[in-house]
């Protein structure tokens, strides 16, 4: 007699970084109203039940999808001299190698009616107040949002609007290039 092989262990921390994935890709898609879990599970390759597992319900699952908190982190990894290029090549990097903007997601806050105004909340909070924090020099929290514009901007055409010249160039080359713009704003 012989016994089926065990059924393959998930690894937890994979599969709740793919649900998040699934969902932060469905968010930027469409209105929060029309996401479910099963279209989430689908987009992640898991059954419903374990989305539910792992965030409890849809409200938990997108709190956690609108918070930047964890992106700001990498995002603002770096000393103040060299930050403008690192979130430069951060954001480029995260979308060639994870297919997911770090701060695009805000672009979308419109589609999301009062799950917009937790994204933009918790964008201002969690990124832009943030950053604000670190700069000195007057007008520090608008340099921080025209800072952060310049990487929204970049993201876009990077991710959305596809430019082929800013695809087929390395994040490295682009951030020597775009930092310095971005460095211009954080460094009066």
């Amino acid at each position: 007699m012989t016994t089926a092989p065990a059924p393959a262990r998930r690894d937890a921390e994979a599969t709740k970084a793919a649900i998040l994935k699934a969902a932060r890709h469905l968010l930027a898609r469409h209105a929060h109203a029309d996401i479910t879990l099963k279209a989430v599970a689908d987009r992640a390759g898991v059954s419903p039940p374990l989305v539910l597992k792992y965030f409890g319900n849809k409200d938990a699952l997108f709190a956690r999808v609108m918070s930047f908190d964890a992106d700001a982190d990498n995002l603002l990894d770096a000393p103040l001299a060299d930050l403008g290029r690192h979130m430069v090549r951060h954001v480029l990097a995260s979308q060639r190698d994870r297919g997911a903007d770090p701060l695009l997601r805000i672009a979308f806050a419109p589609l999301h009616g009062d799950h917009g105004d937790i994204l933009r909340a918790n964008f201002r909070a969690q990124v832009t107040d943030r950053l604000a924090t670190r700069l000195t020099g007057p007008d520090a929290g608008l340099r921080a949002e025209l800072a952060v514009a310049a990487l929204i901007g970049v993201g876009v055409m990077y991710g959305i609007a596809r430019g082929p010249y800013l695809r087929e160039s390395g994040p490295d080359e682009v951030a020597d290039r775009y930092g310095p713009l971005v460095q211009a704003q954080l460094t009066p």
